[in-house]
C-alpha cells in the first residue's frame, strides 16, 4: 500500500503547494481523496494520468477539497479511448455538488461531442455518485474501504476513510478535530493521514493582519492541530503519521518544527513534508 501526498496547501494560494488531495494505491487500485486546485497536476506527476483513477474519494464539499473535481471528471472522459465511468464517493450533498458541476460543464461536453465523432458515438461523460454515511463500507477492487464520521462543524456532514488491502491499513481524516470517531477510523492503522494547522503561527498572523483576526480565529475551532494529531495517533496506536493540508503554509526548511510538536505526543514515525511526499506500509 502507498500513500502520496499530492497537494499539501490550504485555501490560500501557495506557488508551492496543490490543494489537498492525497492518492492511495493498493491491489492495483488508485484511489483520490479530495481534489484540491492543482491535483490532477501532481497526480500525473506521481505517474497516474486521470484514466487510470479507480474512484474518487471526498471528506466533504469545502471548495477547497473539490476545486479540481471537474478537472479529472473531464479529462477522464476526453482522455480515455473507450467510454469509461467516473466513480465518487462523498458524504450527502455530493450529489448536489456533481449535478451542478454536469452543468458547469454542458457547454464544453457539448463542444467536444460536436467535433469528435468517437466521443458522440459513445454514451457520453458518464459519472456514478455513491453518497455515504459513517459506518458504511465498500469495495474498489479488492480495498475495502470504512466510512467514519469526523467532527469539522459546523461543516457537516463531513467522513473519514479507513482503507483495508494487502494486510495494510490506511486511514485518512480529512478536516476535524479530534474525536471518538477519529480515534476508532484510525485504530492500528499503519498509515494516518491528517490535515494540520499551527495555532502559534495562526495567532502570529492575527496579529499582523488585524482586520482578518476574527475570520483567522475562526479556523482554530474546527481543524485538529499538530499537537492534536500526535495525540490521536497515539492514543489510536498508529504506526505512522503523515501531517498534510498545513495551515499556514510550511515553508521549506521548516519540516522539523512541525514534526517535533507532533512527536511531544507520538513516539511513532512522523512524516511532514511537499507536496509528492510518499510512503510504502
Amino acid at each position: 500500500m502507498k500513500v502520496t501526498l499530492l497537494g499539501t496547501g490550504s485555501p490560500i494560494p501557495d506557488p508551492n503547494r496543490a490543494g489537498p488531495s492525497t492518492l492511495v494505491q493498493a491491489a492495483g487500485q488508485h484511489i483520490v481523496v479530495d481534489c484540491g486546485r492543482g491535483c490532477v497536476m501532481r497526480m500525473t506527476a506521481a505517474g497516474v494520468f486521470p484514466p487510470f483513477v479507480s474512484a474518487i474519494l471526498l471528506t466533504h464539499l469545502h471548495s477547497d477539497h473539490i476545486s479540481d473535481l471537474n478537472d479529472i471528471v473531464t479529462s477522464r472522459w476526453i482522455m480515455s479511448p473507450n467510454p469509461i465511468v467516473t466513480k465518487i464517493f462523498g458524504p450527502v450533498g455530493t450529489k448536489q455538488i456533481v449535478e451542478g458541476l454536469r452543468t458547469m460543464l454542458s457547454l464544453d461536453e457539448q463542444y467536444r461531442l460536436d467535433h469528435h465523432a468517437d466521443l458522440r458515438s459513445g454514451p457520453g461523460m458518464q459519472i456514478e455518485v455513491t453518497e455515504v454515511s459513517p459506518g458504511d463500507s465498500f469495495s474498489i477492487g479488492d480495498v475495502k474501504v470504512v466510512v467514519g464520521r469526523t467532527d469539522h462543524r459546523p461543516v457537516s456532514p463531513t467522513v473519514g476513510y479507513r482503507f483495508e488491502a494487502e494486510g495494510k491499513v490506511a486511514a485518512l481524516a480529512g478536516d476535524t478535530v479530534p474525536c471518538a470517531e477519529l480515534d476508532a477510523l484510525c485504530a492500528s492503522a499503519d498509515v494516518y493521514v491528517q490535515t494540520v494547522l499551527r495555532p502559534d503561527l495562526v495567532d502570529a498572523m492575527r496579529k499582523m493582519l488585524p482586520a482578518q483576526a476574527p475570520r483567522l480565529g475562526d479556523i482554530l475551532d474546527y481543524h485538529s492541530s499538530v499537537e492534536d494529531a500526535g495525540q490521536t495517533a497515539a492514543r489510536a496506536g498508529v504506526k505512522t503519521l503523515v501531517l498534510t493540508h498545513y495551515v499556514p503554509a510550511m515553508q521549506p526548511g521548516q519540516e522539523a518544527d512541525w514534526i517535533a510538536q507532533a512527536a511531544k505526543h507520538f513516539s511513532g514515525k512522523i512524516v511532514a513534508g511537499p507536496d509528492l511526499t510518499s510512503l510504502e506500509a
